[in-house]
């Protein structure tokens, strides 16, 4: 619809007033909803620095074929209406939680002879007792297994009456932890009352109850009832811990929330913790994919609008990992729905701080148990892929790294990698002939490729397979020396400089164009394109150290009279090195060469350590 000169043309009338802003793709499709405290400040954003945006970011800007907007009176008014159009269309790039995680209800049907206790998300307008909300249905099952064994209650699914007497009592009966009205062992009215019980235990009105089975129990034991004097106390004390753990919060939920988001090598998680009276009740966690760590604020201030809203319930105070966009608006949506004054807020020290960073623990350990080895490997190739633009994802990398020591013995390393890992069988290294003396590594990097191209070209095998990706270790003008040798040999490939900071840490990458990707903020892919330069590093150096080693060796034998070439090829044959020629007695050195030249060898190292010591 409109091309991309319009739409900067369009950002730049934009109000700066409060809104709501949405993005739209080619077909009319709501791809993104997103709310500004200034309008023309925000949506501007997005087409300026599109190469430093995120790898999420710069898919959905790439995508973006018009855009809407909507000027609200107020920051708060702007944020609910943006969570309300997020509901509506479900765009592909806002962050969408499924309401299948609610904070559920235990639904009681109390209408009937023999009521039922069972988990539902929401209450509905019928005769059933609804308890709750809970924190989790989680929560809810186990709160209700509590008090059915602490009073005997069935949970199985007969239909009482009816079913009485047909069959024999399920294990549940026989356990002693169900009063078995199937078989007619209670009435209708004795159960009824023990349902009633429970529900005053689920409400947290359980000390009377437990103080009245004491009573009962300390009179079965005077009457020396004393089986009955033992069931009673294990149901006093079941009763008891049910009352004191049960998950149902009367005055309007959790006491505290603690959220915390993550960013893993290809996966975000959030983690939400909820504290009851101080003590942890239950964990809820949601996996993000696709995102960096730069995204964790908008992440994390989306996840908690919808969060809250979805669930119709807040916490009094909801504890979170960084700051989010507009907390002040965000605190008011939530007093809005919670009905209750709710404070957001980001621990610094103490207790609280502790809290975030066990959220932030629990949260790694989520995405440790995600994510296998090969799919970090496979995400990190998508991910690197949708970074720098490509269109398919990468499979094959070579990275190139030059090496010299003042100059001399200037050398250059080629490394590949495959799906992520190491691929050592087909590393090359080249000595460097074209830079006898000095430092120019333009133009040992230009004679490296050049050599590899040219290999290509020749239909050597061992140079016969291009990479998905070339990776040259240096900035822009490394960057351009290699797209020229690529464009002599007529190859397509991308070609990207790995630029490092002034601590020699890498910093992004580096098109030929200029074009630079920061990917600090992008884990997976920062990890995969450090450990292709560290080891295209490692190796450069490697090769470089043994040239300079091998020629140390050379020289040193050849100032031995009578040692030339092939002795000293036979010495360093048998000992390996200097050190080990050095330690050899006379006989010994006779195995690799002549006596006469044993004794040389052995004159010339004896003497000189003679001297040394003088």
């Amino acid at each position: 619809m409109a091309d991309r000169d319009e739409l900067h043309r369009r950002v730049l009338t934009l109000p700066r007033e409060p809104g709501v802003y949405i993005m739209k793709n080619k077909h009319g499709q709501v791809i993104y909803v997103g709310k500004a405290k200034v309008l023309k400040n925000r949506v501007s954003q997005y087409f300026q620095n599109e190469a430093r945006h995120t790898p999420k970011t710069r898919k959905m800007v790439g995508n973006i074929d018009d855009f809407d907007i909507i000027v609200c009176s107020s920051e708060f008014e702007a944020l609910v209406l943006e969570n309300q159009m997020i509901k509506k269309y479900q765009p592909k790039y806002n962050i969408l939680l499924k309401d299948d995680k609610g904070y559920p209800f235990i639904r009681v049907t109390t209408g009937q002879p023999y009521p039922e206790f069972s988990v539902v998300a929401k209450p509905k307008a019928d005769a059933a007792r609804y308890l709750g909300p809970y924190t989790g249905q989680g929560a809810a099952m186990r709160a209700i297994d509590t008090v059915s064994r602490a009073l005997g209650l069935r949970t199985c699914r007969r239909v009482l009456p009816r079913d009485i007497g047909k069959t024999r009592p399920c294990l549940n009966a026989q356990l002693g932890r169900c009063c078995a009205p199937c078989a007619g062992n209670v009435s209708q009215e004795e159960y009824a009352a023990r349902v009633a019980q429970a529900i005053d235990v689920l409400e947290g009105n359980y000390e009377q109850l437990a103080a009245q089975l004491e009573q009962e129990m300390q009179q079965a034991a005077e009457e020396e009832r004393f089986e009955q004097a033992a069931q009673l106390r294990d149901r006093m004390r079941a009763i008891t811990r049910a009352g004191q753990h049960q998950m149902v919060v009367a005055s309007g939920f959790s006491d505290m929330d603690i959220l915390a988001f993550v960013q893993g090598e290809t996966k975000g998680c959030i983690v939400t913790l909820h504290y009851i009276a101080g003590n942890f009740h239950d964990k809820e966690y949601t996996m993000l994919d696709g995102t960096s760590a730069e995204d964790g604020a908008e992440l994390l201030g989306s996840y908690i609008k919808q969060y809250y809203s979805m669930r119709g319930v807040a916490p009094s105070l909801v504890l979170i990992s960084e700051e989010i966009e507009d907390m002040q608006a965000v605190e008011q949506f939530l007093r809005s729905v919670a009905g209750k004054k709710v404070t957001l807020t980001v621990p610094q020290r103490g207790r609280r701080r502790e809290l975030i960073l066990m959220a932030k623990k629990n949260a790694t350990e989520e995405i440790t148990r995600s994510e296998t080895s090969a799919e970090r490997r496979q995400k990190s190739l998508e991910l690197f892929g949708k970074m720098m633009g490509l269109e398919q994802t990468p499979v094959s990398f070579e990275a190139y790294d030059i090496s010299n020591l003042a100059g001399t013995n200037t050398v250059g390393s080629m490394i590949v990698f495959e799906n992520g890992q190491p691929k050592r069988s087909r590393y090359r290294r080249f000595r460097i002939e074209s830079v006898a003396n000095g430092q120019d590594d333009y133009k040992a990097m230009e004679e490296m490729l050049t050599r590899r191209m040219q290999r290509w070209k020749d239909g050597d095998e061992k140079f016969s397979e291009l990479p998905s990706v070339f990776l040259i270790d240096g900035g822009l003008g490394h960057a351009h020396i290699a797209q020229q040798v690529m464009d002599r040999f007529g190859c397509t490939r991308p070609v990207f400089g790995m630029v490092k900071d002034d601590h020699h840490r890498t910093r992004g990458l580096v098109a030929p164009d200029g074009r630079e990707f920061s990917i600090s903020t992008t884990p997976a892919v920062f990890a995969l394109v450090g450990r292709m330069q560290e080891e295209v590093h490692r190796f450069a150096i490697t090769y470089q150290r043994s040239l300079r080693q091998a020629e140390t060796v050379r020289s040193e034998l050849d100032n031995i009279p009578g040692i030339g070439e092939k002795r000293r090829a036979a010495l360093l044959k048998t000992f390996k090195s200097i050190k080990r020629i050095r330690q050899a007695s006379e006989e010994e050195l006779e195995a690799a060469v002549p006596r006469s030249a044993a004794k040389a060898v052995y004159a010339y190292f004896h003497s000189t350590q003679e001297e040394e010591k003088q």
